[in-house]
C-alpha cells in the first residue's frame, strides 16, 4: 500500500512494463475525477484554481459544470401563430453561450497545468445539477459564493444544498480577494 492509501499488486522485482502501466492506470482511475460547479463569477474561479492545483497533485482530471435555468415567459401564448418561439430560441442561446463560457473558463485554467479538464453547460438547478455530475466523482468543488443577493452570507444556496447531498467530499472554496471586502 502506498501513501495514498492504493493497494498495488504484482510481482516484486517485475520489470514488465504493460503490467506496470495497467496498475498505473487502474490507480489512476479509482482516484476518480474532481467535479467544479462555475458561474462565471470570481469566486466560482477561485474553485477552479484550487481544484486544477488538487487535481494537479493527485494526477487525476477535472470536470467543470456550469448551469444555465431558461426563464419562464408568461402570457406568451399568442406568439406561436406569429411563427417565433422565443422559448425555444431563449433555450438555445443560453445554452450556446453557457457551453462557450465554461468552456473558456476550463480553456483558461489548463494553461501550464498538466491536467485533463473536460467542461459541461447543464440546463438545470446548480446544485441538482452539480450532484448528478459529481455521482461517481472523488470530489466536489465549488466556491463559498455565487450570484445570490446577500453579499456577507458565507456559504451560498448552492453550497448549502450540495454539501449534505453530495455522494463524496465536498470542499468550499473562499474568495480570498474578495473576502476583505466584506463588512
Amino acid at each position: 500500500m502506498d501513501d495514498r492509501g492504493n493497494n498495488y499488486s504484482g510481482t516484486a522485482g517485475s520489470n514488465d512494463l504493460d503490467a506496470a502501466q495497467i496498475r498505473l492506470t487502474t490507480v489512476h482511475r479509482s482516484l476518480g475525477r474532481i467535479v467544479v460547479g462555475v458561474d462565471g463569477v470570481s469566486g466560482s474561479g477561485a474553485a477552479l484554481d484550487w481544484a486544477v492545483s488538487e487535481a494537479q497533485l493527485r494526477g487525476v482530471p477535472i470536470h467543470v459544470v456550469m448551469t444555465w435555468q431558461e426563464s419562464q415567459i408568461y402570457g406568451a401564448d399568442g406568439i406561436g401563430t406569429l411563427g417565433m418561439n422565443p422559448l425555444e430560441d431563449t433555450a438555445r442561446e443560453l445554452s450556446t453561450a453557457t457551453s462557450r463560457e465554461v468552456a473558456q473558463l476550463a480553456e483558461n485554467a489548463s494553461r501550464g497545468h498538466d491536467v485533463m479538464i473536460t467542461s459541461e453547460a447543464v440546463e438545470g438547478h446548480p446544485a441538482e445539477a452539480l450532484l448528478l455530475a459529481a455521482e461517481d466523482a472523488a470530489m466536489l468543488v465549488v466556491g463559498s459564493r455565487g450570484h445570490g443577493g446577500l453579499a456577507g452570507v458565507l456559504l451560498g444556496s448552492v453550497g448549502q444544498h450540495v454539501v449534505p447531498h453530495a455522494r463524496c467530499p465536498v470542499v468550499v472554496v473562499p474568495d480570498l480577494m474578495h473576502e476583505a471586502d466584506r463588512p
